[in-house]
């Protein structure tokens, strides 16, 4: 398979990638994940706490989109595609974890304060990385709001997705998502809110990022022959 070079593969669309990995070129899904990798760990974070599970949701995220890649209409952003994908499969984890817990509140009752214990201490792994303490107390702040207000918020705020997109992704109107992120912001306090415009928060860094593209590398098929 002919080798493309820097220049090229900052060129080539999304969609134009796309329609080359279902020709063959399947090494070409590097391209969309690592456009992507950052936009598509926000919007998980969102609704996911726990680091781990974060890039595993991401993982399978990918492994699903490659598998519907022949769905994507390429009249449609694939950021936005991908992104649904990412939310229904975070939803899908966290409805997983609830009946896990309460499967396992009614075997064991006598664990609740333990079982309670390890989740409080495990819910915020990421800050504890960040070092610079403005990251940290903004993103403690954003935690702090209710899921469906963090993500509209984490899209358009963070992620600087425009609204009419925030409300595809999230299947909701347009006046329901700047309902939303008008609450989000009041849930800030005023101070945090001022740094709301840095976009280097959640940040998913360079190994990070490479792991997860090597994992789904690893399961993808191979290019074809021409």
């Amino acid at each position: 398979m002919k080798q493309i070079t820097a220049t090229e593969k900052a060129a080539i669309t999304d969609a134009a990638v796309v329609s080359r990995v279902l020709a063959g070129e399947v090494s070409l899904y590097e391209l969309l994940m690592r456009r992507h990798n950052q936009k598509l760990y926000r919007v998980i974070r969102s609704y996911l706490k726990q680091e781990q599970e974060v890039e595993d949701v991401m993982q399978d995220t990918y492994l699903k989109a490659y598998e519907k890649l022949y769905q994507f209409r390429s009249d449609a952003l694939f950021s936005t595609w991908l992104i649904r994908i990412g939310i229904n499969n975070a939803l899908a984890r966290l409805r997983e974890q609830k009946r896990l817990i309460a499967a396992h509140l009614v075997d064991q009752p006598e664990d609740f304060s333990y079982l309670l214990n390890q989740i409080t201490t495990s819910m915020n792994p990421e800050q504890l990385a960040i070092k610079q303490e403005v990251k940290q107390l903004l993103e403690k702040a954003i935690d702090s709001i209710p899921g469906k207000y963090r993500v509209v918020y984490m899209l358009h705020e963070v992620e600087g997705m425009p609204i009419t997109e925030v409300a595809k992704c999230l299947d909701l109107s347009e006046s329901n998502v700047k309902v939303r992120l008008h609450r989000a912001k009041l849930m800030l306090k005023e101070s945090l809110l001022k740094l709301s415009a840095s976009r280097d928060v959640f940040e998913f860094g360079n190994k990070r990022c490479d792991a997860v593209v090597a994992h789904v590398l690893k399961a993808l098929p191979p290019d074809k022959e021409v």
